[in-house]
């Protein structure tokens, strides 16, 4: 069967408004020869007469009076879609946004992110989601609307992104731990017992690279599959983990952190999500609030914790990719 021509929903539309083919033809720009061979199609394809000769002027069919409001409202819907979108009103928007990340993020970040958009959107809600796996699946099925992470390798082209902030590994230990009193050299920080993270379950990743061209390796005792998890583990025992600064801290709120003594790695925390939202003005908006929030909160860390590596460091350069 074929397709029908919906651009005939404006002729009709405009025929019935003006119970004239002379009318009609001077709204659509059409000579009225034309305007008669599309009512002529308008009429095989609804097998109704629609218009009939009453008298020198025409009067609408039962049919025609039936679709006249259903195809006013046709059109009118046909045209809000094809308009580009009114300014967003942030006072009157309702809309839940999910946003998945690692943990740590929304310890770090959640709650001004959650104040700002409180205040600009009261009608908006935030729901977090923790990632357990890297995948572009929940943003490309609609189930997540931004996600926070480092990008190992080339997105897909359905996938966009912008850069958040930049990470450095740190350090961090109880304060009751040997290494807060000293120098923390790399043979220390190396003989020590360590958690290391990896969502695969990994002894090894980014700080193991890192330290492995000073001729150290760590002691790793037991993995974890988050941040959370070895802060605890750490907070609790002389265990140390070994984490992103910026991303943790309020994860490592009372616990002593130290700067890495050799070259530290770095990562790239980014912001995703699927370029069907690309224009969404409201979607728009809150990477717009995300993005302020990460900068403003990062510009303003201790910069302590970013000091240069220890007495022993040496210049490795840093792998920038994540295991």
């Amino acid at each position: 069967m074929a397709r029908p021509d919906l651009n005939l929903l404006v002729t009709l539309d405009v025929l019935l408004e003006e119970g004239s083919v002379t009318r009609a033809s001077e709204r659509l720009a059409l000579s009225p020869s034309a305007m008669s061979r599309q009512l002529a199609r308008l009429r095989r394809a609804t097998g109704d007469p629609l218009l009939v000769r009453a008298g020198r002027g025409l009067v609408p069919t039962p049919r025609a009076v039936e679709l006249r409001d259903r195809v006013r409202g046709l059109v009118h819907e046909a045209e809000v879609v094809l308009r580009p979108a009114v300014q967003l009103d942030l006072a009157e928007l309702t809309r839940a946004f999910t946003v998945r990340s690692s943990d740590g993020f929304v310890e770090r970040f959640g709650p001004e992110l959650v104040a700002e958009v409180g205040r600009a959107a009261p009608g908006v809600r935030l729901r977090f989601v923790q990632k357990t796996k890297k995948d572009t699946g929940p943003l490309r099925d609609g189930s997540v609307d931004l996600e926070t992470g480092v990008i190992e390798r080339e997105l897909p082209p359905d996938i966009a992104s912008t850069p958040l902030f930049t990470d450095r590994f740190i350090g961090v230990v109880r304060g009751e731990h040997p290494l807060t009193t000293g120098v923390v050299t790399t043979a220390r920080y190396a003989s020590a017992r360590h958690v290391n993270i990896s969502r695969r379950g990994l002894d090894e990743g980014l700080v193991d690279e890192a330290l492995h061209p000073t001729g150290h390796r760590r002691d790793v005792v037991t993995v974890v599959d988050g941040f959370g998890a070895a802060i605890a583990l750490a907070r609790a025992s002389d265990l140390v983990a070994t984490v992103p600064q910026r991303h943790t801290t309020s994860l490592r709120h009372g616990m002593h952190s130290f700067a890495l003594p050799f070259r530290a790695p770095e990562v790239t925390v980014s912001l995703l999500w699927h370029v069907r939202l690309q224009a969404d003005p409201a979607h728009r908006w809150l990477r717009g609030c995300l993005l302020d929030v990460c900068r403003r909160s990062t510009d303003s860390d201790d910069p302590s914790e970013e000091s240069a590596v220890g007495s022993d460091a040496d210049d490795t350069p840093a792998p920038r990719s994540p295991e």
